[in-house]
């Protein structure tokens, strides 16, 4: 066990607010109105030195870069207000795309010493799980922790042989038991409980194998926990709405995360996990409220999507979430 102390490379959990929305500078694209009254459009269809209304026909393509078009380039000194914003809004698109790039390589410059682990669950659908665990293999440097459950379909082949090519990278526990959602004895609080134990990172992440990434998505979640987080994640959702559902919420602070990705302070993780839940429907949200500090969406689209969620019997689901739902509902009420 290594929870002696706090992690010595994250700042103390904190309550206030570390990520919000997000914007810079003036759009001034747009049509009708707009677009005519600012000449967005227009620029290069003259009428006998008028601009008609509306009108959408390039006739002087040169002239939408604020030039006239003759050999000389002389310009239209009509356009030249034109021109200075169109080059003001092109320094700002730059910019942008430059300031997300210096705010990843800033992120990643951060939390370099911060360590983390990503968490897996091997429960079946082999080609699922070859394509998220290769996609966290070439898009970050976190290590993995996995779980092998009775090589349902021979999903447990396929992590060995990842585990075997990169042992540098995989740590595999393969058990007999088949999950509790597929007809075996293995739950979902009790084998997300090991990993935690089994980690001795920083920070702990959660990760469905139904998720790829498509690019480094860890990093802002590390940064946000790295500034005082308890947890980040991908999706965050607010208090249910008469007691029935959630509805997502973000970016910024939320009140729950959800567990397809999600980057949780490990130490604080190990008290609030729901051990006795044998599926993982709503579970990963009674984790969420058993936390104590904030929890974070970063601003900005991470490089994620998903290969479609697992199924699991029907009757099992139904019965399982809203046995987790309920508990949630009283640790809400408590």
């Amino acid at each position: 066990m290594t929870d002696a102390k706090p992690p010595g490379h994250l700042r103390p959990a904190r309550i206030e607010q570390v990520a919000g929305g997000t914007g810079t500078g003036r759009d001034t694209t747009g049509g009708g109105r707009h677009g005519a009254a600012t000449g967005v459009g227009t620029a290069g269809a003259k009428t006998a030195g008028k601009r008609p209304g509306g009108a959408h026909a390039r006739l002087n393509p040169a002239a939408e870069l604020g030039f006239s078009g003759d050999p000389g380039q002389h310009g239209d000194s009509g356009d030249e207000i034109l021109h200075a914003q169109r080059v003001w809004d092109g320094a700002l698109a730059t910019s942008r795309v430059d300031e997300l790039g210096l705010n990843i390589e800033r992120q990643r410059l951060e939390t370099k010493d911060i360590t983390a682990s990503v968490g897996l669950l091997i429960d079946g659908w082999p080609e699922d799980v070859r394509m998220c665990v290769q996609s966290v293999l070439d898009h970050t440097g976190a290590k993995m922790l996995a779980i092998d459950l009775g090589n349902v379909d021979g999903t447990g082949n396929v992590i060995q042989e990842l585990a075997d090519t990169h042992p540098d990278r995989i740590t595999l526990w393969r058990v007999a038991e088949k999950p509790h959602w597929r007809g075996g004895t293995a739950t979902w609080g009790e084998c997300r409980t090991k990993l935690l134990r089994l980690d001795d990172s920083d920070v702990h992440v959660l990760m469905e194998t139904y998720v790829v990434l498509s690019g480094d998505a860890l990093i802002p979640l590390l940064a946000a926990v790295a500034e005082g987080a308890v947890a980040a994640g991908w999706h965050g959702v607010t208090l249910p709405d008469d007691g029935t559902y959630w509805r997502e919420a973000g970016p910024g602070r939320v009140r729950a995360l959800t567990g397809e990705f999600m980057a949780v302070r490990r130490s604080a993780a190990l008290g609030a996990l729901p051990e006795h839940a044998n599926y993982g429907g709503n579970a990963d949200l009674a984790l969420s409220l058993g936390l104590r500090g904030e929890l974070v969406v970063p601003a900005g689209r991470l490089p994620l999507r998903r290969l479609g969620p697992h199924d699991v019997p029907g009757d099992y689901r139904d019965r399982e979430s809203r046995r987790n739902f309920d508990g949630v509902l009283r640790m809400l009420s408590a």
